[in-house]
Order: C-alpha cells, then sequence, then structure tokens
C-alpha cells in the first residue's frame, strides 16, 4: 500500500477570506455547544484558520493577550487539556484548569449558579463532561462563550481537527468517501455534521442496536442534501470500506459504559479496523482514531502503525483547529 503524502495546505488570505470575515463578525462571543451551532461557511472558516494558525502561529502570538480561559473538566483527558491549554498560551491568555472528576458539575450548586459565577472572572468556558445537558445549561447561563470539549452526545472539537487533517492531506474534503466503522457514539455524532458540512460523503457502519442517534442522522442527511453529498448508514463494515478514502473507528467502550465492556466486546469484534478491513478502501486512503486507542481491540497494531495511519497529525491538529475556534469566539481577529 502507498505511504502517504502531506498535501501542502492551501494558502489563506485571513484578511479578505469571505468565510473567515463572515465567522469573525457572526461567532464573536458566541457558544460552540455542536457541530451543529456552525454554518457549512463557519466550519471552512476553522478548518482554512486552523491551516493559518499551524504555519504561522507567530502571527496570532498576541492575539488573545489577558484572555482568560477556565477548564472543567469531569473525565480524564490528554488531548483535549493540553492542546487547549497550549492553544491559549501561545496566543497570549491564560488557562485555569479545575478537576471536576470527583465533583460533577451541578453536584455542590446548580449549573446555573457556576455560570453566574465564572462569567465574572473568565472568557470563555471550556467544558468536557458527561451529560450533554450539561453543556447547554452552562451556555444558557453564561454570557461568556461555552466550549463543548466533550459530552456524552457529541465531540466536535475533534470532529473539526479530524477533518482539518482530511483537508491538509488531500488538499480538500469535498467529495472525499469518508468512512466511520464502530460505535454510533458522540465522536460518530460530530464527525457526520462537520463531514456534511463540508461537502463529504460519510458512511457510518455500526452493529445492530449500536446506530447513530436518529435525530442527528435526519439533521446530518439535510446538511449533506444542502452541501451535494450523502450520509449512509450500514451494519457491514466491510461493505462500508469499499472505496474509501479515510476509514476511522474509536473505542466500542466510551467512558461511562465500561460496565457493558464484556458485553460490547463479541459485537465489535467483526468491526475491527484489521489489514483485510483497509485493503477494502483505497490504495491512498488514510486510518483515522480519536485516540486513545484500545490496540489490537477496535484497531491492528499493523494499521494503527502504519504509513496509512494520520492518527498523530490529527492529534497535532486538535492544538491548531482549537486555536482557530478561540480566534474566533474571543474576537481574536478584530
Amino acid at each position: 500500500m502507498a505511504s502517504n503524502t502531506l498535501i501542502e495546505a492551501p494558502v489563506v488570505h485571513v484578511g479578505n477570506d469571505p468565510d473567515i470575515l463572515a465567522a469573525a463578525a457572526r461567532l464573536n462571543g458566541e457558544d460552540m455547544c455542536s457541530i451543529a451551532d456552525l454554518s457549512s461557511g463557519e466550519v471552512r472558516a476553522i478548518v482554512k484558520l486552523g491551516h493559518d494558525v499551524k504555519r504561522h502561529p507567530e502571527k496570532y502570538r498576541h492575539a488573545l493577550d489577558a484572555k482568560q480561559m477556565v477548564l472543567m473538566f469531569e473525565k480524564a483527558s490528554l488531548r483535549t487539556r493540553l492542546s487547549f491549554e497550549a492553544g491559549i498560551n501561545t496566543m497570549g491568555g491564560n488557562a485555569i484548569f479545575v478537576d471536576q472528576t470527583n465533583s460533577p458539575l451541578g453536584e455542590r450548586e446548580s449549573i446555573a449558579d457556576i455560570a453566574r459565577n465564572v462569567e465574572r472572572w473568565v472568557d470563555v468556558i471550556v467544558l468536557r463532561t458527561y451529560a450533554h445537558d450539561t453543556i447547554t445549561e452552562m451556555a444558557a447561563n453564561s454570557r461568556v462563550p461555552v466550549i463543548n470539549a466533550l459530552s456524552d452526545f457529541e465531540h466536535p472539537c475533534q470532529a473539526l481537527a479530524d477533518f482539518m487533517t482530511l483537508d491538509e492531506h488531500f488538499g480538500h474534503v469535498a467529495g472525499l468517501n469518508f468512512t466511520y466503522v464502530g460505535d454510533g457514539n458522540n465522536v460518530c455524532h460530530s464527525l457526520m455534521l462537520t463531514g456534511a458540512q463540508l461537502g463529504a460523503n460519510v458512511t457510518i457502519a455500526t452493529p445492530r442496536g449500536y446506530s447513530p442517534d436518529i435525530e442527528i442522522v435526519t439533521l446530518a442527511r439535510d446538511i449533506a442534501q444542502a452541501n451535494g453529498c450523502e450520509l449512509r448508514l450500514l451494519q457491514d463494515p466491510q461493505a462500508a470500506v469499499e472505496g474509501a478514502d479515510a476509514v476511522y473507528t474509536d473505542v466500542c467502550v466510551s467512558m461511562g459504559f465500561e460496565h457493558e465492556s464484556t458485553k460490547r466486546e463479541p459485537i465489535f469484534r467483526p468491526f475491527q479496523v484489521n489489514e483485510a478491513l483497509m485493503a477494502k478502501a483505497t490504495p491512498h486512503a488514510v486510518f483515522m482514531h480519536c485516540l486513545p486507542a484500545r490496540r489490537n481491540a477496535e484497531v491492528t497494531d499493523a494499521v494503527i502503525d502504519s504509513p496509512q495511519s494520520i492518527v498523530f497529525d490529527q492529534a497535532e491538529n486538535r492544538l491548531h483547529a482549537q486555536k482557530a475556534l478561540l480566534l474566533l469566539l474571543l474576537g481574536g481577529l478584530s
């Protein structure tokens, strides 16, 4: 199989790019709880701005001077925490981490009261939670932007970085055949919405009973139709991977579902991404995973360590996509 060659991301003239200009005007001070909060143009703007931030970090070194960001995390994190902290720190701002793993938000005091306190001290709230309602309730009660850094329903920052990575590798996203194999979970939801926003043909293959949420499917299909692309739901991973430009998987047991490990293991075994399954994709296909991976469970070592794998490019681009998002929500381009 051919190894991947990184294509130089298109040069972006931030000052006159219509997507970025429109996004900067509309998103300043807004929340990002879901990919559905963004228009197709705004998703494109984040990807474009992410490329420019990555290519020219020095241009943004003081863009968020003195801005304060709080990260309130109910779940363990490596990539999300470090990429957000490094991101705002390298643009002149400051990150404050609040560990909520032993004290879920809303338990000690109401989420509304937390929001009304925190908004007086910081410029943006980044939440990594279990219940998606925690995100939306915080956003409803806060006068500063709230960012969903993961909930049980979506993982929008991950999906933005993932499609930025595809754009970087292929030079475009529109028209790509993107296949997700595994659990119809939060990552799957955000990938469907982001792919549809950017014009990718998205195929989702899940075991029976583990399909993505029907409301997200319906919304993603409507967006796909508007953008001239397709969303397919299958239960056969072999058929789903046929002709794919990108094959993506995630753990079959997400955080909060550990009690289902024994039940899920045999159900998801046929959905493992191995060399035989990747061989059904196009010769230039890439392999993707949001990490952390359970090696030799949902993906084999032979695939995740192969030249086709771009999992660490995805991880790196969390930094750049999130910097772009922070710039837009905090008025860093004005």
